[in-house]
Order: structure tokens, then C-alpha cells, then sequence
């Protein structure tokens, strides 16, 4: 095929991407697996083609953001979360603690009774029995959004949609960025802002997870011009988002140093007392906890290491011993993060950002629950690199969409075994090819004979 086919073939299937989002965004619910499968197939068919095409940098991140303000109107198909990101904020802006109340606790109670925490609301929230669990900058984000729509969910939505939004746009800038200073390919960043599950997930459905990945790669950024005492300001603000780049500190450590490192955990430190004091006490912290350990002991979704586990323990005890199994895997991946860390000092922000996403995959495979959109991260930071296997997942992520074909959420382990046997030979095969072109490269050259 000549280039210019090439282009015309490009540009069409983009075009064709488009329709896609469309549908996927207004009219596929999630209950139609179905549906969902398929176009979600055809997404990645087209990306897969894309990225490996010889497309302009920039047009392919007009096309990424262009398919992102797709879904600016849409109503989250396949996540229900934003409900309870709508009641934190209407809680705050009621100026009441959203750390300190279950949601079952206004149920029925007048005198407790606060303007938006409706019924209707009450009734959409998967987790009424839960303290919340998202951290000061999603509060903010919320209550932003309550604030500048206080009576309106849709408006609601689309506040905290634009903020996601910006940052995704600044995501992908700080990639671009970030693959010229590591001397890799500009195409790379078509892996992330082309990539269909972060579009569906991230703006489509709402996931918050848009503000860790910005904050990270704000942290690598300023980390690559050894700015170590401001790049302490993005990984707390990653912190007070998700608690999950509290796993990344060993790895800060061994790339700044001892010295330099304490500069950072104390400018780190300031910035998330700063964050935290206003809705800290002793009471919200057993919250906190509470909600954590509920967490890794009674939560299980498209697990892999834990649901053969899970299925061991059956054998041997006749019951689910999730209680015992999701402690000990979380001890597991503590362990398997700090020895990799015991490691000579990392020399760059790229061997960083790789080992950042070594854990993040050791704690992915070990964790009782792998939603989708807890791949994006994953994605971001192998984007970095020459791995794919990343992307690879966030194709197979979908299979786990099949526990919501009915209402009582039955998994298929058929798909879940699926999804991570593909995944995982895909992982081993690059690792290998890794190991072998690292061994090729430290061979020494052969000496030139020289004439007699």
C-alpha cells in the first residue's frame, strides 16, 4: 500500500473511531455486554493499526482529545461512582464532613437533612454503607462541582468532566514532553492518548484516576530537571488523590538519594498536612481504616493471583477465606515493591518510571480487585517505555464488563482466566525479548583481525 493510502486509511478509521465513542458513549449500557464487547474490539482494532502508523504527532492527539469531548454530554455508562462523587460534594458544600457519615445515616433523618441529598441520589449510590474514601483533592473536585451546579447532576457531571478533561490534556502534553527528554519516539504518546479504554474510562465514565496519572508525570517532569523539592508538591497533590503513589516512594528514594530525599519528604509532607488538616481528626481516620480494611477483605473483582487462592481455599476449608487471602497478598506486594527497590540508584527518570510500573503490576496482579480504570496508570507510565503489555490489558480489561450482564454481578472466570493468561504470555514474551537484547548489548565486540 502506497503512504498516501496509508494516510486515507488512517484518517478514515479515525473517522470510524469516532462513531464508535458515540455509540459507546450514548447507547451502549453496560448490561449489553454484547454491544459493549464488540465496539469496544473495533476501538482497539483501529488504535492498534493508528499507532503504528506513520500519523502526525499532533493530529493524533487532536484526534485523542477530540474523542474525549465526545462524551462532554454523556451520562457514565459503565461506572456508577459519580454518584457518590456528587453526595461527597453536596456534603461539603452543606459544610459537613463527608469522612464522618455513612450515607445510611441521613436516610430517614430530617434533622440531619441536607439540600441535594435526595432519595433519588441516596438510591444510586453502590456503597451507602461505606465511609468515602477519596482524598482531599477529589473532595475539592467535588465540591467545585456541587458548588458551580449545586442542584443539578448533569451539570454536576459535566464540571467534573472538564476538569478530567484538563487534565488529560495535560497528560498528554507532559508524555510528549517527557518521550523527546528520554530521547524515545514522539509516536509513543499515541499509545495513551489514543488508547480506548483511558478514553472510555477516564472522561467517558468519569474516574478520577485522570488527576493521579497528570500529578505523576508532573512529578517525573520536574524530577527529569532535578527540581526534586517542587516535583514534592505533584506527588503529594498524586497522594491526596489516590492513595496508591504511596507504593512509588522506596523507588523516589533510591533515584534522589537519602539527602535529597528528605528535602522532598519534608516539602511532601508539609503539602499533605496542608491538604489533609481541614477534614482530619482522629474519628475520620478510624473511618478511613475502617473502610481500607473492608476493602482488601471483603471487595474481589477480575483478580488473578487471588481468585486462585480464593479457589484453594475453598478446597480446603469449604469457604471464601478472602478475610485471611487479601491481608497476606497486600503483605506480598509490600515485600516483592521494597526488594525491588533494594536496587544500585536509579540513574534516570525513565528507569523511575519503570520500576514505578514494575509495582504498580505486582500490585495489580496481587490485589483482590482490578477494576479497569486502575490500568490507565499502568498505561501512562509504560508509555515511557518499549513494554506494551499495558495496552495489551487495557484491550482484555473489557472481558470483565461481562459480571454486569445480570443483576447480581456473576463473573464469567472463563473471560478473567482469558484476560490474564493473554496478558501474562504477552509479559513473559517481553520480558524475554527485554533479556535478550540486554544480553546482545553487553556482549563484548568481537576484535578486528588485523593483516600479518
Amino acid at each position: 500500500m502506497s503512504l498516501a493510502r496509508k494516510h486515507i486509511a488512517t484518517y478514515t478509521l479515525l473517522g470510524i473511531s469516532a462513531l464508535v465513542y458515540l455509540a459507546l458513549g450514548y447507547a451502549t449500557p453496560r448490561e449489553n455486554f454484547t454491544q459493549l464487547l464488540l465496539l469496544t474490539l473495533l476501538a482497539f482494532g483501529i488504535y492498534a493499526y493508528v499507532t503504528n502508523q506513520k500519523l502526525n504527532v499532533w493530529h493524533g492527539i487532536g484526534a485523542g482529545l477530540f474523542f474525549r469531548l465526545l462524551f462532554l454530554f454523556a451520562i457514565p455508562a459503565l461506572s456508577d461512582d459519580y454518584f457518590r462523587f456528587v453526595w461527597d460534594g453536596r456534603l461539603l458544600l452543606a459544610g459537613e464532613n463527608p469522612f464522618l457519615y455513612l450515607p445510611s445515616q441521613f436516610v430517614g433523618e430530617e434533622a440531619m437533612a441536607i439540600p441535594g441529598l435526595t432519595a433519588e441520589l441516596f438510591a444510586q449510590l453502590n456503597s451507602p454503607n461505606y465511609y468515602t474514601l477519596y482524598p482531599p483533592v477529589l473532595q475539592g473536585v467535588f465540591w467545585l462541582a456541587a458548588a458551580l451546579s449545586p442542584e443539578s447532576l448533569t451539570g454536576s457531571m459535566l464540571m467534573m468532566r472538564l476538569i478530567i478533561l484538563i487534565a488529560e490534556t495535560g497528560s498528554i502534553l507532559l508524555l510528549l514532553r517527557l518521550l523527546r527528554r528520554m530521547a524515545l519516539p514522539d509516536r509513543y504518546v499515541h499509545i495513551y492518548a489514543l488508547n480506548p479504554l483511558v478514553i472510555l474510562e477516564l472522561t467517558g465514565n468519569l474516574h478520577m484516576e485522570a488527576l493521579l496519572i497528570f500529578f505523576l508525570l508532573l512529578t517525573l517532569y520536574q524530577l527529569h530537571f532535578q527540581r526534586y523539592l517542587i516535583a514534592a508538591v505533584p506527588f503529594a497533590l498524586a497522594i491526596a488523590s489516590k492513595l496508591l503513589p504511596l507504593m512509588f516512594l522506596p523507588f523516589v528514594w533510591r533515584k534522589l538519594g537519602l539527602k535529597r530525599f528528605i528535602g522532598f519528604g519534608v516539602v511532601m509532607t508539609i503539602v499533605l498536612l496542608l491538604l489533609f488538616m481541614p477534614l482530619l481528626s482522629l474519628e475520620v481516620l478510624r473511618n478511613i481504616w475502617q473502610s481500607i480494611d473492608l476493602y482488601f477483605q471483603r471487595f474481589e473483582f477480575n483478580a488473578s493471583i487471588y481468585y486462585l487462592l480464593r479457589w484453594l481455599g475453598y478446597q480446603l476449608t469449604g469457604y471464601n477465606q478472602i478475610a485471611v487471602i487479601g491481608p497476606l497478598l497486600s503483605l506480598a506486594a509490600l515485600i516483592v515493591i521494597l526488594s525491588m527497590a533494594a536496587v544500585k540508584k536509579l540513574g534516570s527518570v525513565r528507569r523511575l518510571a519503570g520500576y514505578m510500573a514494575a509495582a504498580l503490576t505486582v500490585y495489580l496482579l496481587l490485589a483482590t480487585t482490578v477494576h479497569p480504570w486502575y490500568i490507565t496508570t499502568l498505561v501512562a507510565l509504560t508509555t515511557l517505555s518499549h513494554f506494551r503489555y499495558a495496552t495489551v490489558w487495557s484491550c482484555l480489561a473489557i472481558f470483565s464488563y461481562s459480571a454486569y450482564r445480570t443483576s447480581d454481578y456473576t463473573e464469567n472466570l472463563w473471560l478473567v482466566a482469558l484476560e490474564y493468561t493473554l496478558v501474562g504470555l504477552w509479559l513473559l514474551a517481553e520480558l524475554y525479548l527485554y533479556r535478550q537484547q540486554k544480553k546482545h548489548a553487553n556482549l563484548p565486540r568481537q576484535s578486528v583481525a588485523q593483516p600479518q
